[in-house]
This record gives C-alpha cells, structure tokens and sequence, in this order.
C-alpha cells in the first residue's frame, strides 16, 4: 500500500510501518547569495514511476553558536516562529553531538511550570567520534533514539533539565527505554580500494558521507541509511522504529559534523 503522506506533520514524526522500507531523497540548493555557507535540504518521498512528494525542508539558522537546523513542513517558511516549524537539530559547541527535538517548548525558556505535554521531545541524539585512521575512513556514529512500547508506539522524553536529556542518559549507561544504534562498519574492498558498504543499488557514488545505520543484535536490518547519488542528490531510507524527522536530522547532521570527512 501506498504510503501515507496526508498530514504531513504527523507524518513526520510516525513511525515507519513495520516491514515497509520508507524510500526518500535529499536534494541540497546551494542557490543564491548565502547558499553555499547555509544551504536548504529538501526531503521528498519518492513514489513509482519517478514522481517525489514533498516532506520536509531543513535549513541552518544564521546567527547560531552553534549549528541549529530549523525543519519546517513547508519548503518556502524555514522560520522559528511559522506555524510550519516542526523541528530542530542542535549541535554542541564542537559539532560532534547533535540532538533532535520536537517543536514543543523548550523547558529553559519558561518559568511557569508547564503542563508536560507542551515541552519539547528530544526525538534522536547522534555522536561522532574520530576513528583510529583519523579523518580518513570511516566515521563512528551513534544514534539514540527513544524506545518503542508495546503499542508500538515511541516513548515520549521530555527533559526537564541537562540530566534527562538522551545524551545524559546513554553517557551514564541509562538506556532503559532508549534504543542505541551505530553506523555499519564499511568492509575494505582491495578492488577499489576504498571502504565499502551494500547499499543495493540506493547509492551509486562512493562517499565517506554514506552510512548505515542499525542495531548491534541484528547488523542486518538496516534502521536508516544514506548515501550519495549526485553532486547535490542523496537517497536517505529509513525502517521501523525511525521516523521521517529523525532520519532526515539524522542525515543534516552528518552534513554538519566536524568529524565529516571529504
């Protein structure tokens, strides 16, 4: 069956549907003045016979210490205060940890003790680390994402301080009702010389931007990958428990990283 896309923001934060592979692409305009330093992402879900729908657009903020990602259900208003603001990404101050939030309140700016359901979720945090070889080869990622409950349904984690956010909590190894995830170790090919990872056909040039994501207990379910096609095309798909706005944070981040080697 068709995915559906109808309600585009609560399509963004639904879970895939179980065995259902959600097949997208990411085109990158660096267009205009200031593109090339803060260009717009857009994601589209592609559908048979070529055509694409719109999902979601993500663009960097402009006067941010760090990097911070606004996501918007609307590709022409990437701004804070439109009422298309469905999500952000946020760098620390090195660019190696990034953490995925929901368009909720954040609980920092408020002083009145709000009802929990209106502060933001924290949907995915993602590390990089520097590998052995340095900044050749591939790169280390980790994803924690909240878990699922019987339902199938993701558990909400609103933080309401530094030490409930799902950084905190994989830091110190608390990681009831969170799922942690990696990237796929790529395998050395002696052919081209270059590490390499299976990506069927969903990426045709090699790039240290590729990945895949999954859980150590089962390598061979792919929870998300991403990977290059064109100099400013990407294909990024993603599987059950991930979502739309995860995955497309996901991949924004590793546009982003530090650590992201060319």
């Amino acid at each position: 069956p068709p995915i559906d896309v109808d309600d585009l923001e609560e399509f963004a934060v639904r879970p895939a549907p179980q065995g259902v592979t959600v097949k997208c692409r990411i085109t990158r305009d660096k267009k205009g003045m200031d593109r090339g330093m803060y260009p717009t992402y857009y994601l589209h879900l592609e559908r048979e016979h070529g055509k694409k729908v719109f999902l979601l657009a993500g663009r960097k903020r402009k006067k941010s210490k760090t990097s911070n990602y606004l996501i918007s259900i609307d590709p022409t208003d990437l701004s804070r205060g439109g009422e298309s603001f469905i999500g952000k990404l946020r760098s620390n101050l090195m660019g190696t940890k990034f953490t995925v939030y929901d368009n909720g309140v954040n609980p920092m700016k408020t002083t009145s003790s709000l009802e929990a359901s209106t502060l933001r979720q924290e949907l995915a945090a993602i590390c990089y680390e520097t590998n052995v070889l340095g900044f050749k080869g591939p790169r280390k990622m980790s994803v924690i994402i909240p878990g699922m409950n019987m339902d199938h349904e993701r558990v909400s984690i609103r933080p309401r301080n530094e030490h409930e956010t799902l950084l905190a909590r994989w830091q110190n190894k608390n990681t009831e009702s969170v799922i942690e995830l990696h990237n796929k170790t790529p395998v050395w090919n002696d052919d081209t010389q270059s590490y390499v990872l299976n990506f069927h056909g969903r990426v045709t040039q090699a790039s240290v931007k590729n990945f895949q994501i999954i859980h150590d207990n089962d390598p061979d379910y792919i929870v998300m990958q991403f990977g290059r096609v064109a100099e400013d095309v990407f294909t990024m798909d993603y599987n059950y428990p991930m979502c739309a706005l995860q995955a497309f944070s996901i991949a924004l981040s590793s546009f982003d990283s530090k650590l992201a080697c060319e």
